[in-house]
């Protein structure tokens, strides 16, 4: 059984995200002392170290939780059913990546059109651009 700072150091979570996600019902302790202490066991090592995983490849708690209702009983449900999480959390990754990318772009249009030199910013072409909402009329889209 491990306290929740060697549950920690073992994870490489910290305690206050472990007790953040016992809030969300992701992770629990397995057993607590009469003073209150969380002690967890393997299987809780375990179920952090899926957490932790999942969290950095992207998925939200709510993906998480799904995930770890079908780890909990695989027989039960299907392949499919991971897949349609993993596409759906893909399908944002891309969406995101290219509204970077937009981004970017646009960054990269504002920045060509401007001298960046030590003149005052009373005609600075980025400025002007961000004020009269040149941007949209530029890239012909919209820019949130």
């Amino acid at each position: 059984m491990l306290k929740i700072s060697e549950l920690a150091a073992k994870t490489g979570l910290t305690a206050h995200t472990i007790r953040f996600y016992e809030k969300h019902g992701l992770i629990s302790a397995s057993d607590r002392s009469e003073a209150g202490y969380r002690y967890y066991n393997d299987a809780a090592v375990r179920r952090a170290e899926f957490v932790k995983t999942a969290r950095n490849i992207g998925f939200s708690l709510d993906d998480i939780g799904q995930l770890l209702s079908i780890r909990v009983d695989k027989q039960a449900h299907s392949c499919q059913e991971v897949t349609d999480i993993t596409r759906h959390k893909l399908d944002e990754v891309n969406a995101r990546i290219s509204e970077l990318q937009s981004m970017q772009q646009t960054l990269q249009i504002l920045l060509d059109s401007c001298c960046g030199g030590p003149e005052r910013a009373t005609h600075c072409s980025i400025m002007e651009a961000l004020e009269e909402g040149e941007i949209r009329k530029r890239k012909g889209n919209r820019v949130s």
